[in-house]
């Protein structure tokens, strides 16, 4: 039986984690299929640093980041943009292209890296906005939505076109704890189909939270993450 590819692995790696360029986090760290991994932070700007180089839109200063066992840092921008098509974000400032509406910023990735008709895509984005706690997909333009159903539309945008990696970034932010029993479906159904999970936060506690049914669960500790005990799921 072949080996079965790691979805994510930072081998080494030196995390640029201070805006003006100073501080790194070291972290080795391997998501295969089907994994979901906590990850605690204590400021919100090392929770989009680690999303950034997870999806390679910014490189470690020292060791490997591979996606999919590629090293983000040799594929042309061609390629890697394709690949990180094959990722969903939650991204914890959630931009949004004014201009278009919030059904089209949802299905503007999804309709660019993949094959499937924007009839197929409209009806899972209208699947996932339902299971999220919205009637439809929104057709209105992002600034007419309140903050809590723009995050329950982003949550679709992460999800939709059943990407291989989904990085979340502090998912229980502004759609509260009542979007959880969805988002552990989604999360699930998600892992079950081969991919992986990366949950990363800045609000305390979330890493040792029992009821999150984590793989692997890793805190902030001074500059270093360490690991927790983590169970099956």
């Amino acid at each position: 039986m072949a080996d079965v590819l790691p979805i994510l692995a930072l081998t080494e790696a030196r995390l640029p984690i201070d805006p003006d360029g100073g501080a790194t986090l070291p972290i080795t760290l391997t998501l295969m299929p089907g994994e979901l991994v906590l990850i605690e932070l204590s400021v919100r700007e090392r929770v989009t640093a680690i999303a950034d180089v997870a999806c390679g839109c910014l490189g470690p200063r020292e060791g490997r980041v591979a996606f999919l066992g590629r090293d983000w840092r040799d594929q042309p921008p061609e390629t890697a943009d394709a690949l990180r098509g094959r990722i969903g974000r939650l991204f914890g400032a959630e931009p949004w292209l004014p201009w278009m509406t919030v059904a089209d910023n949802v299905l503007l990735a999804p309709l660019y890296h993949t094959r499937l008709p924007r009839p197929a895509l409209l009806a899972d984005a209208a699947r996932l906005a339902r299971r999220f706690g919205l009637p439809g997909l929104p057709v209105g333009f992002p600034e007419t939505l309140a903050p809590g159903d723009l995050s329950r539309a982003a949550l679709v945008r992460a999800f939709l076109g059943r990407p291989r990696l989904v990085v979340l970034e502090d998912p229980t932010g502004a759609a509260g704890t009542a979007i959880l029993p969805a988002l552990l479906a989604e999360a699930r159904a998600a892992r079950d189909d081969g991919g992986a999970v990366l949950w990363l936060t800045h609000r305390p506690g979330v890493a040792a939270d029992r009821s999150l049914p984590a793989t692997q669960r890793w805190s902030l500790l001074g500059q270093r993450l360490v690991p927790l005990t983590a169970r099956a799921a």
